[in-house]
């Protein structure tokens, strides 16, 4: 009896803790999808201040190719100049994956590719890297990754 309560209890505790990690998934990759929204969209008015509320103040991002950027205004700054109004970032289907971070908040890993406003194609692919920290206010991500820059191949 005791070793049918011990399976029942472990079963419980190993479906809601899969249970907890889909439910974190589904969060991080909404919040994604919010804030990649504003991003691909930060020509319009006001959306690259809703972009921005995504991020912590003092985020890190790092870019292979672009170099580091120490904090919220400057990375907005650089989203400003390079990005707005000339290529959206879409994620590869599949791609996503998400790990908790205890007492934290989470890890989010995938493949984004970049698709060019006046031509159409997505020409460029790359891996990210983002580490997401929960509080009271919410969920903000603090440091960023996009590194191993290529071309798209498939351009589709």
């Amino acid at each position: 009896m005791m070793l049918r309560t011990f399976l029942a209890v472990s079963f419980l505790a190993v479906t809601a803790n899969a249970a907890a990690e889909a439910t974190l998934e589904q969060t991080i990759v909404a919040l994604d999808a919010q804030a990649f929204d504003a991003f691909n969209h930060c020509a319009e008015p006001g959306r690259l201040q809703q972009h921005a509320s995504f991020f912590a103040p003092d985020v890190e991002f790092y870019h292979d190719q672009g170099g580091v950027t120490w904090n919220r205004d400057a990375m907005l700054a650089n989203t400003q100049k390079y990005v707005c109004g000339k290529f959206r970032r879409e994620v590869i289907a599949q791609s996503q994956r998400v790990y908790p971070i205890k007492d934290f908040g989470a890890i989010e890993q995938g493949t984004h590719r970049f698709c060019q406003f006046d031509t159409g194609k997505c020409d460029g692919l790359a891996d990210f890297t983002i580490v997401w920290k929960q509080s009271s206010a919410g969920w903000q991500m603090t440091r960023v990754l996009s590194y191993g820059h290529r071309e798209n191949t498939a351009q589709n």
